[in-house]
């Protein structure tokens, strides 16, 4: 259904949340543009509805007009996914011009002082803001995204009022993910109980308020979850992800795994990766599931949850998900909150030097 196009890990940002391996690809690794025209044509004629362009950030592609102009030749709906601080009006009108169909911006913060600090960049809120103004003024649709955690949670409703004032129609709030980065910055990261319970009291009121002049799509930490999600609508189910280097993957994070062996776009299509590979056949489907999951009446619902997240939590990928009250690794998850505190350290990502 979806294909996530990572076109780089190259990004002037160092947000401490990023989903993006700890070993970022460097620009000698990349796709060439040809590569990346073959997978877009591929992933249509393969059936794909939409391709998400992002990184890193997308734009440090000098390609991405002529990647969007592809996408839109062979009927894909594109959304570019992007920080905003290197996206020009110049460069937009570009982008409007070779058929982008929407963008979503990304914000660290409503309040300058602290989104800059996770960012790692000055004058990056203003960039994005400007940014913001540009996409509304060309007539695209905008999604504002803004991921919450521990430093950043208690201004969820300026962020709200922050979207609103950009006119932006749908607002994602995104409690930060365990994975790459993010899984090493956890203790930082992670909020109180408290402060997700208030999150989800302001997201239920301004959607309320808001009706629907503004959509807000709301995701959960998992760790305070008793049931896990459908990781990506389940393994290899309707989604597949391109990393940088070539790399097909049911999920972002799935080079994580130990023991498997991801294929290349550079040396299979994508049908074949689809149909047949073994890394997408692995997790797909019920019949690799662990007890309890193999017995569980909602095994065909959460395809057992994240096999990333068991990975990270038990050091086993087969493991049922610890985020599950039925697991009886349970108590990882209880650990993991244990260990969260105000006061924790954070290294930001390090984005690497273009070879």
């Amino acid at each position: 259904m979806a294909l996530l196009a990572e076109l780089t890990h190259r990004c002037p940002l160092k947000c401490p949340y990023c989903s993006n391996p700890l070993e970022l690809e460097r620009a000698s690794a990349e796709l060439s543009t040809d590569d990346w025209k073959r997978v877009l044509s591929e992933a249509a004629e393969l059936g794909v509805l939409q391709v998400h362009f992002s990184g890193g950030e997308p734009m440090a592609r000098r390609d991405l007009v002529q990647l969007v102009r592809h996408a839109a030749s062979v009927d894909l709906y594109s959304n570019l996914i992007t920080s905003g601080v290197m996206l020009t009006e110049a460069a937009l009108a570009e982008l409007v011009e070779a058929g982008v169909d929407h963008i979503q911006l990304s914000f660290q913060d409503a309040e300058v002082e602290s989104a800059e600090r996770l960012g790692g960049l000055r004058g990056a809120q203003q960039k994005k803001l400007d940014a913001a103004r540009f996409i509304r003024a060309a007539g695209l649709p905008l999604t504002t995204n803004f991921v919450i955690h521990r430093q950043n949670v208690d201004r969820l409703e300026q962020m709200i009022a922050l979207a609103e004032q950009l006119g932006s129609a749908r607002m994602e709030v995104a409690h930060t993910q365990y994975y790459g980065w993010g899984l090493l910055n956890r203790d930082a990261l992670l909020p109180t109980r408290e402060q997700l319970e208030r999150s989800t009291a302001v997201v239920e009121a301004a959607r309320v308020r808001l009706g629907a002049s503004m959509v807000i799509d709301y995701v959960v930490p998992d760790y305070y979850a008793a049931r896990p999600k459908a990781c990506m609508s389940g393994w290899g189910r309707r989604f597949m992800n391109i990393s940088p280097a070539g790399k097909a993957l049911p999920c972002h994070a799935a080079e994580t795994l130990p023991n498997l062996t991801f294929p290349s776009v550079r040396e299979q299509s994508l049908r074949q990766i689809w149909n047949s590979s073994e890394a997408f056949e692995t997790f797909r489907g019920t019949s690799w599931m662990p007890d309890p999951c193999r017995t569980c009446d909602l095994r065909e619902v959460d395809w057992g949850g994240c096999r990333c997240q068991a990975l990270a939590l038990t050091g086993d990928a087969r493991r049922a998900d610890p985020v599950c009250e039925r697991s009886p690794d349970r108590h990882a998850i209880t650990a993991a909150l244990g260990s969260a505190r105000d006061n924790a350290a954070w290294a930001p990502r390090q984005p690497r030097t273009p070879a």
